[in-house]
């Protein structure tokens, strides 16, 4: 977990209001929206942020399911637990995580894992999705929601413009570095492949955000307390830093003076399949069609059976000298 500071605390206060209506949610109606939650489940969510969307996802549950919900960021947890109010510690259970893709859990114990953008917070999104898959059931369901190659597009746009002017190559080589690590379908596809999860189903929306300004661009939460430490980390320290973002910053207000400047993210949902039964031969599979939204699926009646036992978790965790960016 990382250590509390005046600018997680803001982060947590303007969270609910500012981030997760415009962007959170965008995301997480995508994982919502086809899934069948099975009697006295036992669910993993892997990110949980401020409680969205397990709480949304706790009243649909039968009184026999339990939600385990871990993130690194103790400031948002503890809004989590307060919107929770009575139910946190009974039928969902909020935990403090290292933002490291390894789980603290045995093998196949959750019906459904889920991971609403907290997958690119992880130190390898590749090996958190094996990880997701190696702690869900065999016949569960491992889910997760992250932005695509083609997120944040004009802006970089401008950003590569600034810098070909500037003669400001070896920052241009890291600012392509950086745009490579969002990954596309195909990439995201083979990391579950990968992880040994079939009957693969994507999902792929756009929608666009728009700023008034370079200034309201900057300043907005999702952009301050998401991408832009590392927008700036790319662009190096000190003054030669301030003059590229000095230079983007006049590029913004001049190209789109008399307009908004519109921003497209690329959402992606990813569902798989934990095999019940491994398979002796890998097959070759296809990627999956990408398709409209559909309306959810009807949920499975409840039943009386006893409620599975809590899995054990590891309360140790390590404390990091940086804070965590939202991505």
């Amino acid at each position: 977990m990382k250590k509390r500071s005046h600018r997680l605390d803001k982060m947590a206060r303007v969270y609910d209001e500012e981030i997760l209506p415009i962007w959170s949610q965008r995301f997480g109606r995508m994982l919502l929206r086809e899934l069948v939650i099975p009697p006295k489940a036992m669910i993993l969510d892997v990110g949980c942020a401020t409680g969205y969307p397990s709480l949304d996802l706790l009243r649909r549950m039968d009184d026999h399911g339990r939600i385990i919900a871990i993130d690194p960021l103790g400031p948002l947890l503890d809004v989590a637990r307060k919107k929770a109010g009575d139910l946190a510690g009974k039928r969902i259970f909020f935990r403090s995580e290292a933002a490291t893709y390894k789980l603290a859990f045995a093998d196949e114990v959750y019906d459904l894992v889920f991971s609403n953008l907290g997958v690119m917070r992880l130190d390898s999104p590749r090996k958190a999705i094996a990880e997701f898959a190696r702690v869900t059931k065999c016949g569960g369901r491992t889910l997760i929601t992250l932005p695509l190659a083609g997120t944040y597009d004009e802006f970089f746009d401008i950003y590569r413009e600034v810098l070909t002017k500037n003669d400001q190559h070896d920052v241009l080589s890291r600012l392509e570095d950086h745009i490579a690590l969002t990954p596309d379908v195909d990439t995201v596809v083979s990391w579950m492949e990968q992880a040994g999860l079939k009957e693969l189903d994507v999902e792929v929306e756009q929608f666009t955000l728009l700023f008034r300004s370079s200034r309201e661009f900057f300043f907005a939460p999702i952009i301050e307390f998401g991408p832009l430490s590392e927008w700036k980390e790319v662009a190096g320290k000190g003054k030669v830093m301030q003059e590229i973002f000095w230079h983007i910053k006049e590029a913004i207000d001049a190209y789109f003076s008399d307009r908004a400047f519109e921003i497209t993210v690329k959402a992606g949902c990813f569902r798989g399949t934990k095999p019940a039964i491994p398979q002796a031969e890998p097959i070759a599979a296809q990627t999956p069609p990408r398709r409209d939204a559909t309306p959810a699926a009807p949920l499975r009646p409840a039943d009386t059976t006893p409620v599975p036992p809590e899995p054990a978790f590891d309360d140790d965790f390590r404390l990091d000298d940086e804070e965590e960016e939202l991505t």
